[in-house]
């Protein structure tokens, strides 16, 4: 067999494709949450590696048959888990292209067509975004390793300014670098403080309100007194509530203080592109770094992160390496994120924002914020149900009257296959969170989950 034939090749993707249209034709009636375990997925696919090879498409058809009962319907309307959009149309087509185009994006003279795209797009962002034209738009894997990049290219500067070169000297033995963070980030920038060498105990912690929201006495009330290298990291939308805290009053704080300001935006940084709720934003533009992921929001496929900092000299300082084989042209993907090889995953977000253009970004945001108005209103409805959060945002979190009990509807929602909605802790309490997060939700899905939870508040009532 010459798997590497043209016409297995063509065969292949034929297949592929008409399993993609099925799985997104018939995902807005499958149960959204999967049917199988990973138990049952390992035998699926497990037992030993083939002695022969099998024809391209007949593997394709294979795992399309064997992975369905596996999958979950994100794509759909009425998912509502973490924070995960669905794929836009022109993100997904374009996704698919950059497979086929085989693009290693880590170098403009290497890869221009892809390379261009994504500097377009990062430049769109910064002007939706109202951040400075000229930083440097770095595209990683996600939220999680664009908070890392930012926060690696913070702590190689701020040890420059007190004289401290990390490239040439490594951690070991710098000045004590302080970091503060909020009492509600996100898990994510503690993993990236670890990553950088920095302990969880070695965190400076500041008190948030009942929102989340750093508080602006108590961050003074830390820097107060405070010497050498300094990071201080706020967040745009708390991951429970959506709540985002007062850069305007935050970041002068810090900045008397010599901080440099870092801004998880993994999902809040896109109010900015909406009139309507940009004032949620207001003051981002004088921070240092800012962290955001395209998937979430602005709904392209995963492997979509963007690193952004102010200044593109702090992320050369931070990541240029070395090659004499390698091709430099000023400033490089490679130049300004931790990858020299990568697939040219910029480019389903520059199709995203080509298709939507200015106008539909906003809508977009618009439309999320609507429907977490929509759902919070809805489950306030169902008797028993509380909403713990101002809905600013995208974020709606609600409980039943015990921790016992909002558990129960927790497992029982994704049993019974309407809608997904994952668990948290509020507060000290078992809490369900929805994220509206996606294209595709419509009205008629936020009225069938409504209905979906309070057929199983009812049905859990008559049972205990």
């Amino acid at each position: 067999m010459n798997e590497m034939a043209p016409d297995n090749r063509t065969r292949a993707l034929e297949t592929a494709h008409h399993a993609a249209l099925h799985f997104l034709g018939t995902v807005a009636e499958r149960p959204v949450w999967p049917r199988a375990s990973l138990d049952d997925m390992l035998a699926a696919f497990g037992g030993p590696l083939p002695e022969h090879g099998t024809d391209p498409a007949a593997v394709v058809e294979e795992m399309a048959v064997r992975a369905d009962p596996g999958l979950v319907a994100i794509p759909g309307g009425r998912f509502f888990g973490f924070v995960i959009g669905g794929t836009h149309p022109a993100a997904l087509a374009a996704d698919w292209l950059v497979s086929a185009w085989d693009q290693n994006a880590g170098s403009s003279m290497l890869t221009p067509a892809t390379v261009a795209m994504e500097r377009i797009a990062g430049q769109w962002m910064l002007d939706l975004f109202g951040l400075p034209a000229t930083a440097s738009v770095g595209f990683v894997t996600g939220g999680q390793l664009a908070n890392f990049t930012c926060l690696a290219t913070a702590r190689h500067a701020v040890l420059a300014r007190e004289g401290w070169d990390i490239a040439e000297q490594g951690f070991h033995g710098s000045p004590p670098l302080r970091f503060v963070v909020g009492a509600d980030r996100h898990g994510s920038i503690d993993r990236a403080a670890r990553f950088l060498g920095i302990g969880r105990t070695e965190l400076t912690v500041v008190p948030s309100d009942d929102q989340g929201r750093m508080s602006a006495d108590a961050l003074e009330r830390a820097l107060v007194g405070g010497q050498g290298p300094l990071i201080v990291c706020l967040q745009a939308g708390e991951v429970h509530t959506g709540a985002f805290d007062d850069f305007a009053t935050l970041i002068p704080i810090a900045r008397r203080h010599g901080a440099w300001v870092h801004i998880d935006g993994a999902f809040g940084l896109w109010a900015a592109a909406s009139p309507a709720l940009s004032h949620l934003t207001t003051g981002i533009a004088d921070a240092d770094s800012w962290a955001t992921d395209a998937h979430k929001t602005l709904n392209v496929p995963y492997d979509c992160g963007m690193a952004i900092v102010r200044d593109p000299a702090d992320s050369i300082a931070a990541f240029r390496t070395g090659g004499d084989y390698l091709i430099y042209s000023g400033l490089d993907p490679w130049d300004v994120t931790p990858e020299l090889s990568r697939r040219a995953r910029g480019v389903p977000a520059w199709a995203a924002l080509r298709s939507l253009g200015r106008s539909g970004i906003a809508e977009l945001m618009d439309r999320l914020h609507t429907n977490a108005l929509a759902i919070a209103a809805g489950l306030a409805s169902v008797d028993t149900v509380e909403i713990l959060n101002d809905v600013d945002y995208t974020q709606v979190m609600f409980r039943l009257g015990s921790d016992e009990t909002t558990r129960a509807l927790g497992a029982a929602i994704l049993r019974e296959g309407t809608a997904a909605m994952t668990g948290a802790e509020w507060d000290g309490r078992a809490a369900l969170r929805c994220s509206m997060s996606s294209w595709a939700t419509t009205a008629e899905d936020i009225d069938r989950t409504v209905e979906a939870v309070r057929g199983l508040v009812a049905a859990g009532s008559r049972t205990q």
